[in-house]
């Protein structure tokens, strides 16, 4: 069975986000091992100028580095990444699935992105849109699209 996580930084406070990934969650459990790991953020104070932000974002991506196996299929998540359908990513994850990589990391990164360093290690880059939406809403998003793909690969009735 392949393992999905959703590598994030930040956690989700509002109860109507945490509701809406509990489901999506518990509806995946029939097609993966699903996990969602939320790291700390990096606090920033006032307006941070560009170095303020490079730091951050390092110790942020060090953390994100830290939790991604050598055998991880990696998927960050960023504005310049590839849009994909459902269908196109149902298709990716079972190429993943088919060519021996059991672990799909999605990686969310904190509010001013991701790291470089995270970027050069993902596999793929994949954006979810060229609008800007909250970081809590695109993992909600993100995880109904993981359930999706994996509803099309069955050939279930959701995508319909």
């Amino acid at each position: 069975m392949q393992t999905v996580n959703i590598i994030c930084i930040g956690k989700i406070k509002e109860k109507y986000w945490t509701e809406a990934i509990a489901e999506y969650r518990k509806r995946l459990s029939a097609f993966c091992k699903f996990n969602i790991v939320e790291l700390d953020e990096e606090k920033a104070q006032g307006n941070p100028n560009d170095s303020q932000i490079g730091s951050i974002l390092s110790a942020e991506g060090k953390r994100i580095l830290s939790k991604l196996s050598n055998n991880s299929y990696v998927i960050a998540m960023c504005i310049e990444g590839k849009q994909l359908s459902s269908p196109e990513l149902a298709d990716r994850l079972a190429d993943v699935a088919l060519s021996g990589k059991s672990n799909v990391d999605f990686i969310i990164g904190g509010s001013w992105g991701l790291s470089d360093e995270v970027k050069a290690r993902a596999n793929f880059k994949l954006s979810i849109s060229k609008m800007t939406f909250p970081h809590q809403m695109a993992r909600v998003i993100l995880t109904e699209q993981i359930y999706r793909a994996f509803e099309i690969q069955s050939n279930g009735k959701y995508h319909k």
